[in-house]
């Protein structure tokens, strides 16, 4: 249930990410230069809608590949959605293993450069970098390139320059799944600070027991579809029932499961989120509104034609006024 009184911080409607597969790198080039169409589409998302309100702490489940990660990954604007409508009140931090990493930087050049990133100025860098840096517990090998880092290593250090950000929006993806107990329950103990401020939280965890703890509300997502939403006792137990079943498949039943449900996200098109929306009850200007496509592959062949020939002339431009001035 929604409480009126609360702004909302998240807001997504009829959320679609649409990935074209081919069957080499070659093919994928003559698509992008020719046109050539992929040889199947696969739907991570299929209409996913919700709201997140200011203080909630929301924990995302579904077995694996089921698009939680490619949600987050929308959510904090590093892949665009197909379709669909997402609006966001806030600045937004992501901890995730590798998250954000310039592997061939040091520990402390990624703080320097993350923290410019967020508008920071080099006098508040250098004021907080022994603070981000005492956090971490990286000691001396804050000044190694993260490139010779163990996982849980850049775990540690992503999670400590995203959280001394200060985010409205914490998105934390497994982060904490690796690296040492002691540092866990650290970032455990900064997390429930987050929320004692009223932070707006994403949390993606394997471990049911930590859902069960931190979060108020949880998001079920299970190939693509949005299976459940709601308090976080209801869908947890409801989750751990659907996970319960499925171990006590026979190893054919469960394959037969999952091939039947990518094939499914194969088979989904927009024409069928449209279906399902008119029956909502929503009007036919929202559903185009919704429904408009929006990412890469909707660009057209004269489009990408046009821009390399730019592209040319700014470089034969280039050359030419190089060589008239020797």
């Amino acid at each position: 249930m929604l409480d009126e009184s609360k702004p909302y911080m998240v807001r997504a409607e009829g959320l679609t990410k649409n990935f074209q597969l081919y069957a080499n790198q070659t093919e994928k080039l003559k698509s992008t230069f020719m046109g050539n169409r992929a040889e199947a589409n696969f739907w991570a998302l299929r209409g996913l809608s919700f709201e997140i309100q200011a203080g909630d702490v929301v924990g995302i489940v579904g077995t694996n590949g089921s698009g939680k990660s490619t949600l987050l990954n929308i959510l904090s604007g590093v892949i665009p959605q197909t379709s669909g409508l997402l609006d966001l009140n806030g600045t937004i931090g992501v901890v995730a293993i590798n998250e954000g990493l310039n592997w061939e930087l040091t520990g402390r050049e990624n703080i320097r450069l993350k923290q410019l990133m967020m508008g920071k100025s080099n006098a508040e860098i250098t004021r907080a970098m022994p603070e981000i840096i005492d956090f971490s517990e990286l000691g001396e090998f804050i000044d190694q390139p993260v490139k010779d880092y163990s996982n849980g290593m850049r775990a540690k250090l992503g999670f400590s320059i995203v959280t001394h950000n200060d985010p409205d929006i914490l998105i934390v993806d497994e982060a904490l799944s690796v690296g040492d107990q002691n540092f866990s329950n650290k970032a455990l103990g900064k997390i429930r600070e987050f929320i004692a401020q009223g932070k707006t939280i994403f949390f993606v965890s394997h471990d049911l027991k930590q859902v069960r703890e931190f979060t108020n509300k949880v998001m079920w997502i299970q190939y693509g579809e949005m299976r459940d939403f709601g308090e976080t006792e209801t869908i947890a137990d409801e989750y751990e029932a659907f996970t319960r079943e499925l171990d006590r498949m026979t190893e054919q039943d469960r394959e037969r499961y999952v091939r039947k449900q990518k094939q499914n996200q194969q088979l989904f098109t927009i024409a069928q989120l449209r279906d399902r929306l008119t029956e909502e009850g929503m009007t036919e200007p929202e559903i185009k509104r919704i429904t408009k496509l929006r990412s890469f592959e909707g660009f057209s062949r004269l489009s990408l034609y046009s821009t390399l020939i730019v592209l040319l002339g700014l470089m034969g431009a280039v050359v030419y006024f190089s060589m008239m001035g020797r």
